[in-house]
């Protein structure tokens, strides 16, 4: 059985330095806009986490106070092209763990808004985990992006 490979094309695209660049900006902007909009209400924000019925109140009230700032930096630093790929792997593992949220969410009949953007939230629902899915492709193309292409 013969191996499908990708195309040439996608694979230049990939790696060319502009997408990489639009890959890092759109990704860090979103959550630095997503972090700093936390920030500003961590009890609405704690509230979104504590509506998943997965963590204990003072779990999630923790979560809350640090996950903006993680945010916020992983962002910032995406942007800046500092830490570039360790920017893209902890975004990559925060998308992972947001998808599967929701999925959880889903499966078990909760209904929620994601809390994503504190007050802006929507509907956690297929399109958020759409959303979220390409997102995780965009950081995970700067994270294993060569280094000199970023």
């Amino acid at each position: 059985m013969e191996r499908v490979r990708p195309s040439p094309g996608i694979i230049a695209m990939i790696g060319n330095k502009w997408f990489l660049l639009g890959c890092r900006l759109a990704v860090g902007g979103l959550f630095v806009w997503a972090g700093v909009l936390k920030i500003i209400d961590p009890l609405g924000f704690g509230q979104s986490i504590e509506n998943y019925r997965l963590f204990p109140r003072g779990l999630a009230f923790l979560i809350a106070i640090i996950l903006p700032w993680i945010e916020v930096l992983s962002g910032v630093f995406l942007i800046i092209g500092v830490f570039r790929r360790s920017s893209g792997l902890i975004i990559s593992v925060l998308l992972v763990g947001f998808i599967g949220l929701v999925v959880i969410a889903m499966l078990r009949g909760i209904d929620t808004t994601c809390g994503c953007f504190g007050s802006l939230s929507r509907k956690a629902d297929l399109s958020l985990i759409l959303m979220d899915t390409v997102m995780l492709f965009l950081a995970l193309n700067v994270f294993f992006a060569k280094r000199q292409a970023v």
